[in-house]
């Protein structure tokens, strides 16, 4: 019998990512959950924001979508994180990240364990652990969580080899792009130059069961100790790549708690990023049944070269 009323916890930064007509709402952990929700799980986030506007506009915003706000944590002595963020002719995105703000000193109690205890997931990144207030709270956290995803996002100079380690040792699934697993694997051997190699390395060196690499317009690649599944990428017109990594993730554990066949999963994952890609920013509004119409279509589209998605 699958799993029904799952529920997973997001933590680390929220915030406003500043393009240059506007502001949307971001941040990764923020953005996992939003798609979460979405797609019909109990998603929380654990997070912190300033007493100023802009803090009050994103718990508005949470609420707005029908997201819990009761563990957003506000600060009187730091503001709300905004980023800057920039597209380039391509369409990738290139962040500039202020340091420090509100989501670097959540503070933990005994409640923030309770809660991941009775998760299914517990979901975590590495930006958010770049001070040890944050840090500390999040190793905390992840000694009650039961199944622990690592999604990884590089911003330098936002991390170390020690917090990486740190991190890694405490990780059921790690979540990543190739650049990132490449560059990691780097970071503790120099003889990994191969996807398989690099694998092979986190999960002997940090025992990872679960290792998730998204790969753009080539797909994404699973990595577990049975086996290793490889899915193409839905093709799809690029409106900015905002998220897309996010809402993969989302996806791939919505359907993977719910203990559903790993081509499913995948399947269902890389429909998800290349529909949020091909929309205008990380969280934009959309309803079950326009994803899956989007999914039928390019599904129809793919088995008849005459029909455009």
């Amino acid at each position: 019998m699958k799993k029904e009323n799952v529920t997973v916890i997001c933590f680390g930064e929220v915030l406003w990512d500043v393009l240059p007509d506007k502001r949307i709402p971001g941040g990764a952990p923020m953005n996992v959950a939003y798609h979460l929700h979405k797609l019909g799980v109990n998603a929380q986030v654990v997070s912190c924001v300033g007493s100023d506007e802009a803090g009050v506009a994103l718990i508005h915003f949470l609420e707005g979508i029908g997201l819990p706000t009761q563990h957003i944590q506000v600060r009187t002595d730091l503001p709300t994180s905004e980023v800057l963020a920039r597209i380039d002719a391509h369409n990738e995105v290139t962040y500039e990240i202020v340091y420090p703000v509100a989501w670097d000193k959540i503070s933990y109690d005994p409640e923030l364990g309770r809660i991941t205890s009775h998760a299914d997931a517990f979901v975590f990144g590495s930006l958010s652990s770049r001070n040890a207030d944050s840090r500390d709270t999040l190793l905390n956290m992840l000694e009650h969580a039961r199944y622990r995803v690592f999604d990884v996002n590089l911003r330098a100079p936002h991390y170390s080899v020690d917090t990486l380690t740190s991190l890694l040792k405490r990780t059921d699934l790690v979540k990543m792009n190739a650049s990132e697993l490449l560059h990691i694997a780097g970071l503790y051997s120099s003889t990994c130059k191969t996807e398989s190699d690099c694998v092979a390395l986190l999960s002997s060196e940090f025992d990872i069961q679960e290792v998730l690499i998204t790969k753009g317009s080539t797909g994404a690649t699973y990595h577990s100790p049975m086996y290793r599944y490889d899915y193409p990428a839905y093709k799809t017109n690029v409106a900015d790549t905002i998220g897309s990594g996010d809402s993969f993730l989302a996806a791939f554990l919505s359907m993977k708690l719910m203990e559903e066949p790993m081509e499913l999963v995948l399947d269902h994952a890389v429909a998800m990023g290349a529909f949020i890609t091909s929309q205008n920013g990380g969280c934009p509004p959309y309803s079950k049944a326009e994803l899956n119409h989007f999914i039928w279509k390019k599904k129809l589209a793919s088995s008849n070269p005459f029909l455009k998605g």
